[in-house]
């Protein structure tokens, strides 16, 4: 049999296969994400719009946007974790030294969802008495306590949408590919 008469004979049952062989590869790939964030919020989208309008309305206070707080971190080669727990740091700090200082529409809810997701993210590991990156936590905290009172809660309430979005990068679980 030639190969053009063979694939026409197949083809419709082929085309079925493929299909149902893709509908069952979607399901896997949707019911087992590659990267499963170490906390709910962390996936949430009303809590990315919180976070968003939080960071916007302080942004439009700020009187020196060039200025950044969070410290830059050279991530290649570094574990996920480790990166996870140095943010994990800064965001209990923000939740001790930045959001009950910064009023505004949706602070409340920002800090009960930011709160669990510290609370989470201490159960994997993190800790706040982890040393890992100190470095960038001081240098964090030194450019913090630099700026005026005012200024720093306003500034660093305008960068949450930088915290949030590394803690969305690396405080994830790998999924283990030889686990299904």
């Amino acid at each position: 049999m030639k190969l053009s008469a063979f694939i026409s004979f197949s083809r419709p049952g082929a085309t079925t296969s493929v299909f149902l062989l893709l509908i069952g590869w979607m399901e896997v790939v949707v019911g087992h994400p590659l990267h499963e964030p170490l906390s709910p919020p962390l996936q949430n989208e009303e809590m990315y719009e919180i976070v968003d309008k939080v960071a916007k309305h302080a942004q439009r206070l700020q009187d020196d946007p060039s200025t950044r707080l969070l410290p830059s971190v050279n991530t290649t080669g570094q574990d996920p974790m480790k990166i996870c727990c140095l943010h994990a740091k800064i965001l209990d700090f923000y939740l001790d030294n930045i959001l009950p200082y910064h009023n505004g529409e949706h602070v409340d809810q920002l800090k009960i969802n930011l709160g669990r997701i510290s609370h989470d993210l201490q159960s994997h590991t993190c800790h706040v008495t982890h040393n890992h990156n100190q470095q960038h936590f001081v240098k964090y905290k030194k450019n913090f306590f630099t700026m005026s009172e005012e200024h720093r809660v306003i500034k660093a309430a305008g960068e949450i949408e930088i915290l949030f979005s590394n803690l969305q990068d690396y405080c994830v679980k790998l999924r283990d590919d030889t686990a299904q």
